[in-house]
């Protein structure tokens, strides 16, 4: 923690100029263990924060301007916002519309946002992995303006707001599983969370001897490009037409036995499909937070399998990259599950791992990768951590 504050410090100094009165905050990424693609159909999910995030030092300004730097985009260089115009999006896409983009949200809800700062970021999750960069951007910028303004505000409510950065500035039609994760994160446990209620409980995980290891594509993939809005409109249609006999909202709604009944109702046979995902998806992960308080690894393993499978043939959402991660982990010993996690159509892929073992794993699924992709794999470690801080 030293050396990246030292890092972020120098960094500072070096582009604006002066020694500021720093305060430095960060933000974690996060995992989904199970739970994919259900957050926007009114399902459950089961995410954790992740040790890995962004990092960010901050000096308070007397005027209302608000200058930002990325160590990991240098090139971009120092991007100058007035507060009083913050929310001109007009200039073109850059990572500081996510910060931008929560400041603007906090004033239209009526906060005063009186000054501005000068600020550095420094993050180690990888951009366009599926391991919520953006909305650790949104969750620490909202958590910063909370702490440096004096801001009534809870981190719920921070993650709301993350959500409507996302679909209202950005472009993605984003559930809120990412921000509310990060913002309400716990040490050691992971978000059972109802999207449809956010009503939400934390479980505690006892990993024991196993570890997860997340497996990174190194695929480029853009979510606001990639077919993440196609596969929703998929399911606002199924749930319309489900909606001709039930009396139901969302699809997360829906027993099993349920959607069997009036699954003839959807007239197309894909959307049929990823309804179907949906569905079995969300029953999924009530189950699996039911064998994690049991101490049941082997059976969470069973599912997180299961989840693949149905995001490979029915959700259509994995990729040559993605099932090579995983059917390569599944075939080391001492992995007990493997899933692709995110959105999907590259980013990265999650394993269940004895410990000891977690090495030999990833050079094999490392050597397996590369012979059928034709490059490397990257892969992290990961502890459950908490959630947005000052440090």
């Amino acid at each position: 923690m030293t050396e990246i504050k030292t890092q972020l410090q120098e960094t500072f100094e070096r582009v604006y100029c002066y020694e500021g009165n720093y305060r430095y905050f960060f933000s974690p990424g996060r995992v989904n263990l199970i739970g994919e693609h259900t957050d926007y159909n009114g399902g459950h999910v089961f995410p954790c924060a992740i040790q890995l995030g962004i990092y960010a030092v901050i000096s308070m300004r007397e005027d209302k301007f608000i200058r930002y730097y990325s160590m990991n985009e240098e090139d971009t260089g120092v991007i100058y916002r007035d507060v009083e115009n913050i929310g001109d999006f007009s200039y073109g896409r850059t990572w500081s519309d996510y910060v931008s983009g929560m400041i603007y949200a906090l004033i239209n809800e009526g906060y005063e946002i009186n000054r501005g700062f000068d600020l550095v970021i420094c993050g180690n999750l990888p951009v366009g992995a599926g391991l919520s960069s953006s909305a650790a951007l949104e969750v620490l910028t909202g958590y910063i303006c909370k702490t440096v303004y004096n801001l009534d505000i809870t981190n719920d409510f921070i993650a709301v707001l993350g959500q409507r950065v996302e679909n209202d500035y950005i472009g993605v039609k984003s559930g809120i599983m990412d921000q509310f994760a990060i913002a309400m994160a716990e040490e050691h446990k992971a978000l059972y969370l109802d999207t449809s209620t956010l009503e939400y409980k934390s479980v505690p995980i006892n990993m024991g001897d196993y570890i997860f290891v997340i497996m990174n594509t190194n695929k480029k993939r853009e979510l606001a490009d990639s077919k993440y809005n196609e596969r929703r409109r998929e399911c606002e249609d199924a749930l319309e037409e489900l909606r001709a006999v039930l009396d139901i909202q969302s699809l997360g709604e829906l027993s099993i036995p349920q959607f069997e009944e009036y699954a003839y109702l959807i007239t197309d046979e894909v959307k049929r499909r990823r309804a179907k995902h949906a569905v079995y998806e969300n029953q999924r992960t009530n189950l699996a937070v039911q064998v994690l308080l049991a101490d049941k690894l082997d059976l969470f393993g069973q599912l997180m399998n299961a989840s693949h499978e149905s995001l490979r043939k029915d959700y259509e959402v994995t990729g040559v990259e993605l099932d090579t991660l995983v059917d390569s982990a599944r075939e080391c010993d001492h992995v007990l599950g493997a899933r692709m996690t995110g959105a999907g159509f590259g980013g990265c892929a999650i394993a269940l791992v004895k410990y000891e073992y977690a090495l030999i794993m990833q050079e094999y699924v490392r050597e397996k990768y590369l012979e059928k992709i034709g490059y490397e794999p990257s892969f992290y470690e990961v502890e459950i951590c908490g959630g947005p801080r000052e440090i």
